[in-house]
């Protein structure tokens, strides 16, 4: 695992769509764990803009998303289902849309659709890439500290401090969903190769605590050390002064 500080989130960013244009450029049949949140917008932006410019053939592409909150609709403006089709999906409108995977929140069964959803990742996986954020408090996905290292595909409680921190996007906190499906710490693990972003100050002591480079039960990212390639991009603010 090694961090590395690129100065600023539109350098971090724009490096990782780089990374993501190549591998689909030089595998088109690649399967790609994405992430949502503030921290992925410009990577996104990015890479629509790489995607546009050279008109590539992402027909064969396959994508895995980490997670959906419970309850939402797929058209819900707050859901990541709406996230990934107005950033990505319908502004470059080329993806096959049965290749495109997405937790769903609203299932009506939530435990066989956790179940589906990991049997989907062993079947069409592992991951050639998959890109993630980190929480304040150390979560990768929606595994909360204290989250089962072996962990697979499940629906998880969100805590108080992923709940206060997502409440910006809603019009306040008690509209949060109190509950995610998300991939577990072991399905993450499946991938080839894991690149996580931080940015800003809020996510540095969450790196601080990956720069131990001791796997803490509490800091759910710490899983990562147990993988052999792991890429963090971070900006200045969220670089560790250790």
């Amino acid at each position: 695992m090694k961090i590395t500080n690129l100065g600023s989130s539109a350098y971090a960013s724009f490096y990782v769509a780089c990374e993501l244009f190549k591998q689909m450029s030089q595998q088109p049949h690649s399967k790609l764990g994405l992430a949502t949140g503030g921290t992925m917008v410009e990577v996104y932006e990015f890479l629509v803009s790489l995607l546009q410019k050279n008109q590539l053939d992402v027909s064969g592409i396959e994508t895995f998303n980490l997670d959906e909150y419970v309850g939402l609709s797929a058209t819900h403006e707050q859901s990541y289902h709406r996230y990934m089709n107005d950033i990505l999906f319908n502004r470059y409108p080329h993806f096959t849309k049965s290749l495109i995977h997405i937790p769903d929140g609203a299932a009506e069964n939530l435990m066989e659709e956790t179940k589906r959803y990991e049997d989907l990742i062993n079947q069409k996986g592992p991951m050639d890439i998959q890109i993630l954020g980190i929480g304040e408090n150390g979560h990768i996905g929606f595994n909360e500290p204290g989250t089962d290292m072996n962990s697979t595909t499940q629906v998880v409680d969100l805590t108080d401090s992923t709940i206060n921190a997502n409440s910006r996007y809603f019009d306040n906190e008690s509209e949060v969903p109190k509950q995610a499906v998300s991939m577990g710490l072991a399905s993450i693990l499946k991938a080839k190769r894991i690149i996580l972003l931080a940015f800003g100050e809020k996510k540095r002591e969450a790196i601080e605590q990956l720069a131990k480079h001791e796997v803490n039960k509490q800091v759910p990212a710490t899983i990562l050390l147990a993988h052999p390639d792991v890429e963090i991009y971070v900006d200045d603010a969220a670089a560790p002064r250790l």
